[in-house]
């Protein structure tokens, strides 16, 4: 009862890359951020600071929509209400829906109002929207 092993009971190499471990880590991967890119939103109020970034240049002729303090409304120097916001961008723009607008809020404005004003904008055609803040110097 001897046991008899010939060459051909060998078992042969293999040079292919088995992917199939790669394939279920890329799965477990793709399925943790799934589950965790809900998570890293944010929902805290926070007082934002003024920028420290180099300014864009600005255009020749700059289009700004202001928040005052009192929730009052301005395009340019002219002060408006909500509702004829988009008639009067029209006018002045010629209906170039490509000009950036740049909206300036007072500090003081709720985040609300600046949303109201924005959505007032974007139901206009205006979606390029600048907001202009607080130039300080950089450390």
């Amino acid at each position: 009862m001897g046991i008899h092993l010939h060459d051909s009971d060998e078992l042969q190499e293999s040079h292919e890359i088995n992917v199939t471990p790669f394939i279920d880590v890329m799965l477990v991967l793709l399925i943790i951020f799934m589950v965790a890119a809900p998570l890293a939103t944010v929902d805290i109020k926070v007082d934002l600071p003024a920028s420290t970034a180099k300014p864009a240049p600005r255009p020749d002729k700059p289009i700004y929509v202001s928040i005052k303090e009192d929730l009052s409304l301005y395009l340019d120097n002219d002060a408006i209400s909500d509702e004829q916001l988009g008639a009067t961008l029209d006018k002045l723009t010629q209906s170039d829906k490509d000009k950036t607008i740049f909206v300036r809020g007072d500090k003081k404005v709720e985040y609300g109002r600046l949303m109201e004003v924005m959505d007032a904008l974007r139901s206009a055609g205006y979606l390029k929207v600048g907001l202009v803040g607080l130039e300080t110097v950089g450390n």
